[in-house]
């Protein structure tokens, strides 16, 4: 795995979705609303540039989903489950992207 400013982004993210599964005050959510959005939004600009229009989608749409000034009233048990698999996706991307970038390197480098 190799530390880049977007690797950062996505584990600090779902570390933060992560301790939403505990009893926290709500201040903390709120807080978390505010970082993902910043987060789900510099993600969305990174994979823009790399012209990888699913992902810009995808990251938009949870930047929307986790905006603090119109809030997504979903329920405790369903947030959860939102937290849970975001934080997972995360993570796996990171691994799998990292993953497909050496594999498009090496494939560029024999045909060349």
């Amino acid at each position: 795995m190799k530390i880049t400013t977007e690797n950062l982004i996505k584990l600090a993210l779902s570390i933060l979705l992560l301790i939403c599964l505990f009893q926290m005050p709500y201040g903390y959510y709120q807080i978390v609303r505010f970082i993902a959005v910043v987060g789900f939004v510099i993600l969305a600009y990174h994979e823009y540039e790399r012209r990888n229009i699913p992902l810009v989608i995808v990251f938009v749409a949870l930047a929307f989903l986790f905006q603090p000034l119109a809030k997504i009233s979903l329920g405790r048990q369903l947030w959860n489950i939102v937290d849970v698999v975001v934080a997972v996706g995360l993570v796996v991307s990171i691994f799998v992207f990292n993953r497909e970038k050496k594999h498009r390197i090496i494939a560029k480098i024999y045909t060349n």
